[in-house]
């Protein structure tokens, strides 16, 4: 099995992940009894543990994306059944009823992107109390609430790249500003805190001015409507960076059809087949990402195998995620998956998710 998303030719994965999240709708507050073949995991003792997936929001390109990769991989690393339940808006304690109802179940591995990393906590603290076994992916619970932490890449690195890719797209000077996610979600607020960072203490920087974050709550409308805004109430402004899938297509539909297209730069984290028109007509020249479907692929090896107790999410523990090999949990229970990529004019079309 080949699981990398980032050639052409595994497209209907994404929609394979949508249809898990319309049937987890109808889910809700259930346990599933939906099962995969076992994929032959060394890590697999028991032979029925049941693995849950509980994203920021259903419905989201991104997360489909994402969850495709955690299907595979609790197919591949044993899990005698796999679902996907989660909220429709990404909302701070939205998640919280489908943590309990989990725990009802009887869960063994509950994987999560926490909306916001203390509103979870209580339902996660019972869930372990429960014996089930905690993964936090994309977006980071606060540690004492899960037992590893699976990040796309360092998170530095994703705040950094973002910044060099706008400042070269500006010319090194202007005023620019964020549109984010949800104003408590863990990842983008880290990243968004190195960037700030960073303009204030590389000097390659100090002709560029943050003037504003607002946040598009990841939901498509309330993006657009940001992005308008921003460019009534900062003329002067530069460029735009969106560390967001949602945010970022938004943007970039507003731009594209604006007069400030081709004027505004726009940048940050797209999916390269829902930025690919933009791209193409100019209005964004260059932004990042990395492999979505590998984020839930190693987040379901790891959570097989701390409910194996092969790892218990201390430093230094080591465990086989499938295809992508071996995979280090380090401080803090940190695992990271791989390093991101640029899209482009010259490799947009390489690419598939």
């Amino acid at each position: 099995m080949k699981l990398s998303m980032t050639r052409r030719g595994r497209s209907g994965l994404a929609l394979t992940a949508s249809m898990i999240a319309v049937t987890a709708i109808a889910l809700t507050g259930c346990a599933s009894t939906d099962s995969g073949d076992k994929g032959g995991s060394d890590n697999d003792s028991k032979g029925d543990q049941t693995i849950t997936f509980i994203p920021k929001q259903l419905n989201n390109p991104y997360t489909d994306v994402v969850l495709g990769g955690g299907k595979d991989g609790a197919q591949a690393a044993g899990f005698k059944s796999s679902q996907v339940v989660g909220p429709l808006d990404a909302s701070a304690s939205s998640q919280v009823s489908f943590i309990n109802a989990e725990t009802q179940a009887g869960t063994n591995v509950i994987v999560i992107a926490a909306n916001d990393p203390d509103a979870v906590c209580p339902a996660l603290k019972e869930a372990r109390d429960g014996g089930a076994k905690i993964v936090a992916f994309d977006s980071d619970t606060n540690k004492d609430c899960r037992d590893v932490f699976v990040s796309q890449v360092v998170a530095k690195d994703v705040a950094l790249i973002q910044l060099k890719l706008i400042s070269e797209q500006i010319g090194g000077e202007g005023e620019i500003a964020i549109l984010s996610a949800t104003a408590n979600a863990t990842n983008q607020n880290e990243w968004i805190t190195y960037m700030e960072e960073e303009l204030k203490s590389n000097p390659d920087y100090s002709k560029i001015k943050l003037v504003t974050k607002v946040y598009g709550d990841d939901d498509d409308t309330k993006s657009f409507q940001e992005a308008q805004g921003l460019m009534q109430a900062y003329p002067n402004l530069k460029g735009i960076i969106s560390p967001t899938t949602v945010g970022i297509a938004a943007t970039a539909r507003y731009l594209s059809t604006s007069e400030y297209k081709g004027k505004v730069a726009l940048t940050g984290l797209g999916l390269p087949n829902e930025m690919r028109p933009f791209v193409k007509d100019g209005t964004v020249t260059e932004f990042a990402l990395w492999d979505p479907a590998q984020l839930g692929y190693v987040a379901a090896f790891a959570g097989m195998a701390l409910d194996a107790g092969t790892i218990t999410g201390k430093e230094g523990d080591k465990f086989e995620a499938g295809d992508l090999g071996e995979r280090k949990v380090g401080a803090d229970g940190l695992v990271i998956v791989g390093p991101p990529t640029v899209f482009n004019k010259d490799n947009i079309d390489d690419y598939d998710f």
